[in-house]
């Protein structure tokens, strides 16, 4: 039943028609058609993306139904001042205090309502304010900066200088970094075409079960509904993946459920909440079986088989050396048995798609990580070529590996194919947790062995990864794990097996890191019991063991040029040996995928009428900037002909053939830049005296082609990956025992944009220390238990530390301007250094994330901790 509801709406009468289950939230953007406020948790009210002013405070918009806020006054970002807006504009486009952007907008409208009763707040001040608002990209650092600067323009005391130059190295602001802040730029949620329907999931009730029954009578009988979708309106092939075709779209009928986040139908109405309503009403019958959930136990004769091939998905090793012999001649050895956890994206955009189906075919808009394989999964769906189907990139509110799988865009265009109408499908904040992967929880066993002068002797490993119930790119996690699995260190001696195992668990797939830093915790934590049994400290055996020029990384590649570590080690010698109480880990990450395929950049650059640049790249913004960095190498190479920021733009879409795979392995800076920095070198040969005006219509394009590297397992292997990226961490703790500050150094070739790439490691140490101490996605018999983005134990504002960036350049020959990536590094070695400084703290060894019993861990998320320990308790008892 509606009930009008009138309120004020930034300084104007409104009355609407508001459904009882419609929130605040629901009315300002559907109704009203005020976007900023975004959705990204509702109805939680915790991420604080839709904060609006409620009678001048500050209020989550998604949390309590519409017709609560009757009779008040309600201020969007969209009714705040013209100089409030400007003031915020500049103080994130100065800072780079958006990287996705889709935290921004509640974040101004917070940071608004404080300055408005403190003008001049301290950073800790600003810090505590924030608690209702997440941010999973900046790490907090250059929102709070934003923040502060905001109050100094809004006071009349600064006015910020922003460098639109775009030159390589300057602090150029974001590209679209004023609609970000201000919540202008648009979200696949906040897009609609003509005649668009609205579409809703019915999801898997139970891990393993096969599906007796599924009754849609009751959902097709509600009016709204135009059309039910189940397996059987999938043209083509159901099983889609980005390696292995294993993960079906829709689980039909007499078929076995793999995990909760299957989907057994769709439903397309005319309104998300009338689509969601059908979908809760669609009744299933089951036939219930114990699932697969332990991967040891997965591994074993006889279990439960998820899939029909079995519940190997695939063994890596590297045999290098007789490991036991090695071990056996050692002065020192260690054995250690490492687990990591399952861990929650948490990025604030849940997923959304939008599909239109077109006489010239399916056009999809997508925020995936590589739109190309996108449309090859989709036209297997749909059982058409590739040319009838077009996916164009919005790009997305954060992804860190998570949207690297076809997901909703997959279901959406089938849905839009069936009902024969533009569907737009987004999923709630519980949906984007129950569906989407995880990281991966590796359980690991490392015996690693030094003289007595702590030189290295040997690594072996084992190394068993729960990859879930569908390949997604698990194998390729579990290779980086045994790639990597001797960190940043010569050893000469390695021996190490992975395997990724098949569970009734949450599908595990790609997610910042990638294995590697799983992988580098194990080994950083046998490095820092190898310095105490050897009587050395965490900096002197690390030194004697980095990796350099003509070392043999652990795969078996003897480096090239471009290795910054020791560099990186020196930088933070006296900062490490000075401090009571600290630990140090060191990190390496590979740029580009290697282990023998192939590595393409491909892009180009067209002269528009006004003279301008459009850039059409590959790559997928989701907040790193390589939209900015490819605007950056274009004015960097134009820049005679009078280029700045201002004249680029920025595309991705398959309207051209510029396949090159996902956007990962902290490869798009690298190949993009590359890639584009050629098609200029074409522009400016045929300039040859003529003016821009003059090729006005003309496109010229740049492609690179890597083909340097071989397989991991070739026995003559000579290059696993192209180049790496090193840092070295120090965790710093106070007298208490919490983290002071992080201090991070990491060699990065060239620095591109100084406030890209803070931006990016401030980001990942966050990320890496809510890894380290306090996050833990929680699934017990296949069952989540920590559904929601409160219960994922993110470290807030006020709990994240200071942060010191220190950026070695060491040229990477093969690099544009000689740059390394770096999106995937800055929390590599971040476990490893909180577990050594809490040793030094407390004296104890860790060999379990989160490290929660620790006082760094309850002072950066005290609640956090104690939830979490209370849902391994409850996972951990018996079902009644």
């Amino acid at each position: 039943m509606n009930e009008r509801l009138q309120f004020q709406v930034n300084g104007e009468d409104v009355a609407v028609e508001a459904a009882e289950d419609e929130t605040l939230l629901d009315v300002l953007r559907d109704d009203l058609g005020l976007l900023a406020a975004k959705d990204g948790c509702q109805p939680e009210g915790y991420c604080g993306a839709c904060t609006v002013l409620v009678d001048g405070h500050a209020r989550v918009a998604c949390s309590q139904p519409a017709s609560k806020f009757a009779g008040k006054s309600v201020v969007t970002l969209e009714g705040l001042s013209d100089h409030e807006r400007e003031a915020f504009a500049l103080a994130f486009s100065a800072t780079g205090a958006s990287q996705c952007g889709f935290c921004s907008p509640g974040i101004v409208v917070k940071a608004l309502n404080l300055l408005t009763k403190n003008p001049q707040p301290s950073r800790s001040e600003i810090a505590k304010s924030l608690a209702g608002n997440l941010c999973r990209c900046t790490g907090y650092v250059k929102v709070i900066d934003a923040i502060e600067m905001a109050g100094g323009i809004l006071s009349g005391d600064e006015q910020p200088h922003l460098d639109w130059s775009g030159r390589i190295g300057s602090r150029t602001p974001k590209y679209q970094s004023f609609e970000l802040a201000l919540g202008l730029k648009p979200f696949i949620n906040d897009m609609e075409v003509q005649d668009t329907r609205h579409g809703a999931l019915r999801f898997a009730d139970h891990p393993r079960a096969v599906v007796t029954k599924i009754d849609v009578s009751r959902a097709e009988a509600m009016d709204g509904v135009v059309r039910v979708v189940l397996a059987s309106d999938v043209a083509g092939e159901r099983e889609v993946g980005c390696i292995h075709n294993d993960w079906p779209a829709f689980v039909a009928e007499g078929e076995t459920t793999r995990y909760v986040g299957d989907v057994l139908a769709g439903v397309v109405a005319t309104s998300r909440l009338v689509a969601r309503r059908a979908a809760a009403a669609i009744e299933v019958a089951y036939e219930v079986l114990e699932p697969v959930t332990d991967p040891e136990r997965a591994l074993e004769p006889g279990a439960p088989r998820v899939h029909d091939g079995g519940n190997l998905l695939k063994t890596w090793r590297i045999e290098r050396g007789d490991a036991d012999a090695a071990l056996a001649a050692s002065d020192h050895v260690v054995t250690e048995t490492f687990q990591t956890q399952f861990i929650e994206h948490a990025f604030l955009e849940p997923e959304s798609a939008l599909a239109v189906d077109r006489d010239e075919g399916m056009h999809v808009l997508s925020g995936g990580q590589g739109i190309w394989d996108d449309r090859r999964q989709i036209a297997r769906l749909l059982g058409e070529p590739e040319d009838k189907v077009r996916v164009s990139l919005v790009s997305n509110g954060g992804a860190f590996g998570a949207r690297e799988d076809l997901g909703i865009n997959g279901h959406a265009a089938v849905m839009s194919r069936a009902a024969g109408v533009p569907v737009k499908l987004t999923l709630s904040r519980e949906e984007s947790v129950r569906m989407h992967v995880k990281r991966h929880p590796l359980r690991m066993t490392y015996t690693v062995g030094c003289d007595s002068r702590g030189r290295l002797t040997a690594v072996k490993a084992r190394i068993v990864g729960d990859t879930g119930a569908y390949a997604s790119v698990g194998d390729k996690v579990l290779q980086r794990a045994c790639g990597h699995s001797c960190s940043a260190y010569d050893v000469p001696v390695v021996n190490v097996a992975a395997h990724a195992v098949y569970t009734n668990n949450p599908p595990a797939g790609a997610m910042r890191g990638f294995g590697s830093n799983q992988a580098n915790f194990a080994m950083e934590g046998c490095m820092d019991r190898l310095a105490e049994m050897a009587g050395m400290d965490g900096f002197d055996i690390r030194w004697i063991n980095a990796l350099d020029v003509g070392s043999t990384f652990g795969t078996g590649q003897i480096l090239g040029e471009g290795v910054g570590l020791k560099k990186c080690l020196e930088a933070v010698k006296e900062i490490y040996k000075g401090a009571r109480y600290a630990g140090i880990s060191s990190a390496v990450k590979n740029v580009g995928v290697g282990n023998g395929l192939p590595e393409y950049g491909r892009a180009s650059v067209e002269v528009q009428e006004d003279a301008s640049i459009l850039v059409r790249h590959s790559w997928t913004e989701m907040g790193q900037g390589v939209h900015t960095v490819l605007q950056q190498v274009a004015c960097e190479e134009l820049a005679q002909s009078g280029i700045e920021l201002k004249h680029v733009s920025v595309r991705v879409d398959t309207e051209r053939e510029f396949a090159t795979g996902q956007t990962t392995a902290s490869r798009g800076t690298f190949l993009g830049g590359l890639a584009v920095k050629r098609a200029c070198e074409k522009l400016r040969a045929e300039l040859n005296g003529n003016q821009l005006t003059d090729l006005v219509g003309q496109e010229f394009t740049g492609e690179v082609e890597f083909r340097l590297t071989q397989p991991m397992d070739d026995p003559n292997l000579e290059r696993s990956h192209i180049c790496y990226g090193w840092g070295v961490q120090v965790v710093i703790l106070d007298a208490d025992g919490r983290i002071e500050r992080v201090v991070a150094a990491h060699d990065v070739g060239k620095v591109m944009n100084r406030n890209l790439l803070e931006g990016q490691i401030e980001g990942s140490v966050h990320m890496g220390l809510g890894h380290s101490l306090t996050e833990e996605f929680v699934v017990e018999g296949g069952h989540i238990k920590t559904p929601t983005l409160k219960s994922q134990g993110i470290i807030p504002a006020k709990g994240m530390p200071r942060v010191e960036c220190i950026f070695i350049e060491e040229t990477q020959p093969e690099g544009p301007y000689g740059a390394k990536g770096v999106g995937e590094i800055g929390l590599v070695p971040t476990a490893g250094a909180v577990a050594g400084a809490v040793h030094s703290f407390d004296g104890k060894w860790r060999t379990r994330l989160p490290m929660k019993d620790t006082a760094a861990a309850k002072a950066a998320h005290p609640r956090a901790v104690a939830k979490l320990g209370a849902a391994r308790r409850a996972a951990a008892e018996p079902a009644s």
